[in-house]
């Protein structure tokens, strides 16, 4: 049997080197290029199973190499790994975009490197398998049951591959055991049985709604199906209907093959709309028409196909305010909101907080190779004393700091950097490595012309960086998002 072959550009010596010896030990022949231009040339000759990118090379980028690839039909089905150190929400899109399949970030452990090569390897090789059954089954009537039987049982199995690959996106377990918390995980056991009911989460940003999502998901009898998740606000508007309903090929510039939309991928399993209070107005009213009549037409076609799948959508925004203001359909809102579960903010759950603390010590300090430690009494304290306006996630934020701040010692006072608003306006200091401070003087008194300021000074100081920006506000990265172009960024 053939060893796979793996293809590997990158124009730094040290990561293909690095890369090679990770890889080769598992049995893998290596290619190794230093440019996109050479990478495609060994593409075309060698017909790799697998190849390894760097988005920034010159001459010909990683994001050029790869839609070179998908473009031409004896490497279309190849599948390509980024492997970069830029993490910036629009080049992973763009990544994906151009048809890879994941994005690793520099520094990498040899560990991730080698699962997901594996990983992606088999499924690339079960596709191929449902492909040639496909043809099988047309070839071979008289022998339909048996084949059938084993086409669904091949696609069972990769749509499991995919859901667990799904799930390393930022799933971590319900820590604690306030009220709240056992309001969501009776919530979610109540809803085991009811597969095909549309579930809306509501609550403030950090909070933790897509972690509900999927253990509503995976506590379903749809757990063996594919969980999609879809960020609303990060959707392009120009490929809205395309990526949510798919398209056939030749239906626009650009299309060239057949592509199924997120319903499609879905099907059989969960689709979760994140943001969904940002839908724009016209995809609202499609998305309606999915829901009441289970079927999606792709862009270019005349033939709707039917689709079996539960919505789960979160939100953080008043859906009641937009749609008394009109921004939000209540017909869809009724359709979404079959069943409705709450994520309370942080502050309501103050009693979880020693739990949580520790669990996300644990977890980063395991990641680090460290000894998880504790925590000073007095720093409980502060941390108790504390807001938290950004919820979970800023905890999470502040425990990795204070780890990396204590050298993995134990954390005192002094290890821990939080956001302290100066006032009820939006005037604030945050306490970060590198600070951000804005001067009530230097800021506008008319709050949304402040708010654009703010985000302008935190993207300035940040170099452009959306995520950075973020933290440094503490809010959610869409909301820079929604400035960024009245800001002329």
């Amino acid at each position: 049997m053939n060893r796979p072959r793996i293809l590997i550009a990158d124009d730094t010596p040290a990561s293909l080197s690095l890369l090679s010896s990770v890889l080769e030990p598992q049995g893998y022949e290596i290619l190794a290029v230093s440019s996109g231009k050479d990478a495609l040339k060994i593409a075309e000759r060698a017909k790799p199973d697998l190849v390894l990118l760097d988005v920034m090379m010159p001459g010909h980028n990683g994001f050029h190499v790869c839609r070179t690839l998908k473009a031409e039909e004896a490497t279309r089905e190849v599948p390509v790994i980024f492997i970069t150190s830029r993490n910036e929400t629009e080049s992973v899109l763009e990544g994906f975009r151009v048809g890879a399949v994941d994005y690793i970030l520099k520094p990498f452990q040899a560990e991730e490197v080698i699962t997901r090569v594996a990983t992606h390897l088999k499924i690339s090789r079960l596709t191929r398998e449902l492909q040639q059954r496909n043809a099988e089954l047309e070839a071979e009537m008289s022998r339909r049951v048996e084949a059938e039987h084993a086409h669904a049982k091949a696609a069972q199995r990769l749509s499991s591959m995919a859901s667990r690959e799904a799930q390393r996106w930022g799933l971590e377990g319900f820590v604690g055991n306030s009220p709240h918390l056992r309001n969501i995980l009776a919530d979610i056991e109540r809803l085991r049985q009811f597969g095909k009911t549309n579930v809306l989460i509501t609550g403030e940003s950090g909070t933790g709604k897509e972690l509900v999502a999927r253990a509503l998901h995976h506590h379903s009898t749809r757990a063996d199906g594919p969980f999609i998740p879809v960020n609303c606000v990060a959707v392009p508007s120009e490929l809205l209907e395309s990526l949510f309903f798919g398209h056939t090929k030749g239906s626009f510039t650009g299309a060239t093959s057949d592509r199924k939309g997120y319903f499609e991928l879905a099907d059989g399993g969960t689709l979760f709309l994140d943001e969904i209070g940002d839908m724009p107005a016209a995809l609202q009213a499609k998305l309606l028409r999915v829901l009441e009549d289970g079927e999606v037409t792709p862009v270019g076609s005349t033939k709707s196909m039917r689709v079996d799948v539960r919505v789960v959508s979160a939100t953080n925004a008043d859906l009641s305010a937009k749609i008394a203001s009109g921004d939000f359909r209540q017909d869809l809102y009724y359709r979404l909101g079959r069943y409705t579960v709450e994520t309370p903010p942080l502050r309501q759950r103050r009693e979880d907080l020693p739990l949580l603390c520790s669990h996300f010590l644990k977890v980063f300090a395991t990641e680090m190779g460290m000894t998880p430690p504790g925590i000073e009494s007095s720093a409980m304290t502060m941390l108790g004393r504390h807001s938290f306006p950004g919820n979970v996630r800023e905890l999470k934020n502040v425990m990795e700091r204070a780890l990396i701040l204590s050298g993995g010692k134990t954390v005192r006072p002094e290890h821990l950097q939080l956001v302290m608003p100066t006032s009820t306006t939006t005037v604030m200091t945050v306490t970060t490595p590198t600070s951000f401070t804005a001067q009530a003087d230097s800021v506008p008194l008319n709050l949304d012309e402040a708010e654009h300021t703010l985000i302008r000074r935190a993207l300035e100081q940040t170099g452009g960086n959306v995520t950075e920006a973020a933290r440094l506000l503490n809010v959610n990265r869409s909301r820079i998002y929604r400035r960024m172009p009245k800001e002329g960024q």
